[in-house]
This record gives C-alpha cells, structure tokens and sequence, in this order.
C-alpha cells in the first residue's frame, strides 16, 4: 500500500564473482582436443639426453642405437550436468532492479532470469575446471568430491613422488633453506622433464614466510641487477600477479601468487585453488592439455527457447572451453528449463615438467 512518503529507487547492487581461470589457462585447447568419443588416448615416447660414443677409427663398425618404445595412456573425461528451472507465474515477480510500480514485461523478464541461471550455472563448471587443473599440477591427482565429501571422479596421472618433496626443515624453522630446497626441486624437473623450470606459483603464506627469511630475500637485492628484481603486485589477468624474478641456481625464477578460490562442495569454506603453504614451479611451454569431450543429444535443444542462448559455447587456445547448452519446456509451455553440461578433461602430459613444494608450515 503506498503512503504519503515518496521514494526513490536506487541503482541496484549486484555480486557476481566471476571464475578465475589462472591454472586451466596453462593448459592449451587445441582443435584437436575437441572430440565426441568417450575417452581419449595418448602415445608417449620418452628420450634422454644420451651422447654419442666414440669409435677407434675410420674403419670400426657404427655403435648400434635401439628405437624409443612408447607408451599409451587412456582417460575417461568427467560429465558436469547443472541445470535450472523457471515458472511462468516466477515471470509476474518483480526481478531485482526493477520498479516495482512497473508492469512486467513477460518475455524480457524471462530472458534475463534464463540468462542469469544460464551464467550461474555455466561459471560452475568452470570453476571446477579450474579445480582440476589446480589439483593436477599441484597433486598429480584429480578428486572431484559432492557435497557429502564422497569422491565422484578421481584420475591419477602418477607424478614421481619425487616432484612433491617435503621441506625439511620446514620453512617456517629457524634453520631453513629455502633457496636450497626450491634449487633441488628445479633440478629434479629440469633432469626429469629435460626443460629449464623458470615459474613459480607461490600461496600466499608460503611466499610471506619466504620473504621473512634472511638469506632468501637477500636474493632479491635490488642493487645487482643481475641476482633478481621484486616489483609491485602486477596484475597479468586470470587472478595471478607477477611479483619479480630470483635467480636461483642456473635459473632465473618468476614469482606469481594466486588466491583465486572457490566455494568447498562438502564444507562451504571459501578455499585457495593454491594451496597457501606450498610452491608450484614449472617450465614454460611443456604439454598441458585441456581436451573437450561432446555431450550428446537425440533432441536438438527446444526451437522456441533458442533466441535466449547459443546451443554450444566453444573457445579454442589456452583456457579454451565447450560448454554444451540445452533448452526445453513442458507441454503447456508454462515450465522453462535450462542446462549446461561439458565433459573436460586436464592432462598433464609433461608430467615430469612442473613439482610442488610441501613447505611444512604450520
């Protein structure tokens, strides 16, 4: 019932985080890894870094080399399947923002709450996307949990333990070496994935601790050029900021921190995709694949709904993306329906081409 007072309907206000895609961006989408099959298969062929030996002279016999063999690895995608439901008599509600002395434009408003539901559910699945790509390059395991905590999907790409060693002492102890242990991890991946490590993803109490530390952050003494350099926080997009470069050893080691998080499906706690006490490093352009797996249909999506979203959205390249979209509506039309679902998959081919530091604080 309106009064004498007056009133004034302000601007509303709305929080929408949007998913940050900082690990799945390190993981390319070529057209390739876009398929319709039900899991997917890799060759992997090995080398080393063998010299050649020589012989007594011109007239002595070759020394005989044997072919590479290969293996062939086979993974099954997860399936993510969210979906949404309007009801026509949700039309005659007052959306936010709107006026409320206004009459209500059916359609428009069925547009915008189909859109929002549609936006809700396809961030979603990219922020579990980019759980996967987090728990690969961080565990080598994937453990994708519901909301009672039971693990629905799990694939273990088998990294050598030792590309997760445990600081000892730990870097929170007065005795720590932290240079030393970052140095050793690098030459563990530069031996085993045969490329120079120059990243390093730091959590944020891990890098705090680091910098507290005498004898690391002398490191970056800014008065020789040539040791290392520490900056103002830049931000590089995807929720990282560069924080400087340190040379360490042979390398000369970019710093990143990433607290990009996500809502925990089994506690509710607001989580780090990087864990905040641990140090991923890797090496620039190793085989990190993001593949893409088609969900099928029978029905195309429903014709009358199609207006309101595009049936497919797909991005190619680093932090690419397929996101299947599905549409439909009871008989009478009075019951709307809207469903995103994808089948992606991050594989860490280069398995031996990134490590993580367990730093032991507490």
């Amino acid at each position: 019932m309106s009064t004498e007072a007056t009133t004034k309907m302000l601007a509303m206000y709305k929080q929408t985080p949007r998913p940050t895609a900082f690990f799945s961006s390190q993981f390319m989408s070529t057209p390739e890894n876009f398929h319709n099959s039900e899991a997917v298969e890799i060759d992997i062929q090995r080398g080393d870094e063998e010299v050649a030996i020589a012989v007594q002279s011109l007239v002595s016999g070759y020394n005989w080399n044997s072919n590479d063999l290969y293996t062939n690895k086979r993974f099954i995608p997860p399936v993510f399947k969210e979906a949404f439901a309007l009801s026509a008599f949700d039309m005659i509600k007052r959306v936010p923002g709107q006026n409320p002395f206004e009459d209500v434009a059916f359609q428009a408003s069925a547009m915008q709450q189909f859109l929002a539901g549609m936006l809700k559910v396809q961030d979603k699945i990219l922020r579990t996307v980019e759980l996967q790509a987090a728990q690969a390059l961080q565990l080598g395991v994937v453990t994708l949990i519901n909301a009672a905590g039971t693990a629905v999907y799990t694939i273990d790409y088998k990294p050598k333990a030792t590309h997760r060693p445990t600081c000892a002492p730990h870097w929170d102890d007065a005795n720590a070496t932290i240079a030393g242990d970052i140095e050793s991890l690098m030459d563990v991946i530069r031996n085993d994935g045969k490329m120079d490590p120059v990243i390093s993803i730091w959590g944020i109490k891990a890098l705090k601790t680091a910098l507290a530390d005498v004898a690391f952050k002398a490191l970056f003494e800014t008065r020789r050029a040539d040791i290392g350099s520490i900056i103002p926080m830049e931000d590089r997009g995807n929720g990282a900021k560069y924080r400087g470069t340190v040379d360490i050893g042979h390398y000369p080691l970019e710093i990143w921190t990433y607290e990009g998080r996500y809502k925990h499906p089994q506690t509710g706690v607001i989580t780090q995709y990087m864990n905040p006490v641990e140090v991923l490093i890797m090496c620039r352009g190793a085989d990190l694949r993001m593949t893409w797996g088609n969900v099928p249909m029978i029905l195309p999506p429903e014709q009358r709904v199609l207006p309101f979203v595009p049936p497919r959205i797909s991005r190619p390249g680093a932090g690419g993306m397929d996101l299947i979209t599905n549409t439909w509506t009871t008989a009478d039309g009075e019951q709307l329906f809207g469903g995103v679902s994808a089948r992606p998959l991050a594989i860490p081919v280069a398995i031996d081409t990134f490590g993580c530091l367990v730093t032991g604080i507490a």
